[in-house]
């Protein structure tokens, strides 16, 4: 077994996770309350999950901002500019649609949900703040907090596949 593929299962076993898992189960039911708006958020309309395909969003926003940093710097701003603050607008409905997915999730699932769900958040919030610094002209450090939320954005990846595939 890989080690991150022991880490990702050592999260499913993981009863502590089950305190977030508890506070965080209330929101995702009001979330998908209604029959209309649940069928909405899972994809019941597209026949296939809908947060799978949403997450391409972001991600490809955010890993397309990288590539023209690191590829272009300067000359490629304004469209690295762009295309985070399009990851951060396309974020949060594809939050929504994992959420409404988590709740109906079996525990260990929601476990693993619990730790993907933080790290996303935690590369939405970094993602922000390089906005935030790119549109005050401190590109650098925009640049930089990119490339950390990038990090985080790829542990939420990995744990989102593992949720959808080897925990299913």
């Amino acid at each position: 077994m890989s080690p991150l593929l022991g880490v990702a299962r050592a999260l499913e076993e993981n009863e502590a996770l089950d305190g977030p898992a508890d506070l965080a189960r209330p929101w995702a039911q009001r979330l998908t309350a209604g029959p209309l708006r649940r069928a909405a958020l899972q994809g019941v309309w597209l026949g296939h999950a809908l947060h799978p395909v949403m997450s391409d969003l972001p991600i490809g926003f955010w890993t397309s901002a990288t590539t023209l940093d690191v590829l272009q710097g300067e000359k490629s701003a304004k469209a690295a500019d762009a295309l985070v603050a399009l990851g951060i607008a396309t974020a949060v409905p594809t939050a929504l649609s994992g959420w409404a997915d988590w709740g109906s999730a079996p525990k260990k699932t929601q476990r693993v949900g619990v730790v993907h769900a933080a790290a996303n958040a935690t590369a939405l919030t970094l993602y922000t703040a390089s906005l935030v610094q790119r549109r005050r002209g401190k590109r650098t450090s925009g640049v930089l907090l990119g490339l950390v939320a990038g990090g985080a954005l790829g542990v939420g990846g990995f744990l989102g596949g593992h949720m959808a595939v080897a925990s299913a």
